[in-house]
């Protein structure tokens, strides 16, 4: 069998949406964001945290609103994050009573760049219908979009009632997964059919159906590409802690990006204790950058480790140096544009070790287990020095400064433009002559 090159299918056509200056959709880059886990009424935390999130890579946060203490808060939010110098897009979080919210904290409805709302639980019975106009009327009024955000837990039971009757009675009836697959599709299309009859233009409707089965998460989305030209935000819910969410997000989020479906990202991971929320926005974006879909911080490649690496060096040199660059990104983005698409291999014996250092842009074959006590670099596929002693790990650490400011920094892009500026003249020279 004959291998071949397998690329991510060119992205489905969907409408662009402005989201507070982030294009969402309409071919845009996919967009990475995140949700914050702040009780939103305290402002200096959830500030606090949607800045952390910014600084990580979250280019558009969420917060909750779900009470009048925290529509009260957003406002004072996003004027403390501007006196910061942070821009970021705020998304508001309704549910149930989100058409008061909004209402009786017109400031929160206008200091919002978007708001989220869940047609199953917007409103119930008759309130339904009246109190999804009342916040698309007041998205219209403000001038903001809506992502309207269909979830497995809180599907809409008379839609899913209605069709598991109609199943039922059906002469080839589907099972009921399946249905609730369909009542999924359709609660999102008939919700944003719905706010456009109101007056909500195309291009300022995000969709989303999440669940927390990577199989339903596949098929709903495939159906909701099929079926209409919205943006879409994609995003396994209740996704699990630590590995297990991140492997199924991946998983799922994998196969329909690799199919052009999907305008924009979210990691949903249960942190730890006391744990990190920033994890994931840094899954989402090593999820994009790995399948060649976006570039954000320079790779780090590092060999998991044999029987001929019992030394620890090259693992905390790789762990160095990856945590070294994520954490130097906000400033490096400022004074090294194009640094994100660095590689740095950090290897860990003899066997690839050379090899893979040639690939990258910079790389290093630290010794292993009774190999000699010899550090070869190699820049741009050449080997041009050999580290030896104790201070190895800090000598390359050096060396990769050195080769980022050589190649991305201020006096790189200087000596490139005076050599254009040379071309430039010699040419306008040589004109002159031939006249």
């Amino acid at each position: 069998m004959t291998a071949t090159h397998s690329t991510p299918q060119p992205r489905r056509h969907s409408v662009a949406v402005n989201v507070g200056g982030v294009p969402v959709g309409g071919g845009a880059p996919i967009v990475v964001q995140s949700m914050t886990n702040t009780d939103t009424a305290d402002v200096e935390a959830t500030a606090a945290q949607v800045a952390a999130l910014a600084r990580a890579g979250s280019e558009l946060v969420r917060i909750t609103v779900d009470r009048d203490e925290s529509a009260a808060a957003v406002p004072k939010i996003r004027d403390r994050l501007r006196a910061q110098g942070c821009t970021v897009p705020l998304v508001g979080d309704f549910h149930y009573i989100g058409h008061k919210l909004l209402a009786d904290h017109p400031a929160c409805a206008e200091a919002l760049d978007k708001y989220r709302i869940n047609p199953g639980n917007v409103g119930f019975k008759e309130k339904k219908d009246r109190q999804f106009s009342a916040i698309v009327e007041t998205a219209i009024r403000h001038g903001k979009p809506v992502r309207i955000g269909v979830n497995w837990g809180s599907l809409d039971k008379d839609l899913l009632g209605r069709l598991m009757d109609e199943n039922a009675k059906s002469s080839e009836p589907m099972d009921a997964r399946q249905v609730t697959r369909e009542a999924m599709v359709q609660s999102a299309l008939l919700s944003a059919a719905r706010a456009e009859g109101i007056g909500l233009s195309r291009d300022r409707i995000v969709l989303s159906a999440k669940v927390s089965a990577v199989q339903d998460l596949i098929a709903v989305y495939s159906m909701l590409a099929q079926r209409a030209d919205y943006a879409l935000h994609l995003g396994l819910t209740e996704a699990g802690m630590g590995s297990k969410g991140i492997v199924a997000s991946s998983a799922a989020m994998g196969v329909l990006l690799q199919q052009g479906i999907g305008d924009t990202i979210r990691i949903s991971l249960t942190p730890e204790p006391g744990g990190d929320r920033t994890l994931e926005v840094k899954v989402a974006q090593e999820l994009l950058q790995t399948m060649g879909l976006r570039t954000f911080v320079p790779l780090v490649a590092a060999c998991p480790g044999c029987g001929r690496t019992t030394s620890t060096t090259f693992q905390s040199l790789a762990r160095d140096i990856q945590n070294y660059i994520r954490d130097s990104m906000p400033e490096w983005k400022a004074r090294y544009p194009g640094v994100e698409a660095l590689n740095v291999a950090v290897m860990g014996c003899i066997v690839n070790g050379p090899g893979e250092s040639k690939h990258a842009d910079i790389g290093i074959s630290l010794p292993g287990t009774g190999e000699q006590p010899a550090a070869p670099v190699f820049i741009d596929g050449k080997k041009v020095k050999t580290l030896h002693g104790p201070n190895i790990a800090q000598e390359f650490k050096s060396m990769v400064m050195d080769y980022i400011e050589g190649r991305f920094g201020q006096g790189a892009r200087s000596a490139a433009a005076l050599g254009d500026e040379a071309r430039g003249l010699g040419k306008k020279q040589g004109a002159l002559a031939e006249q």
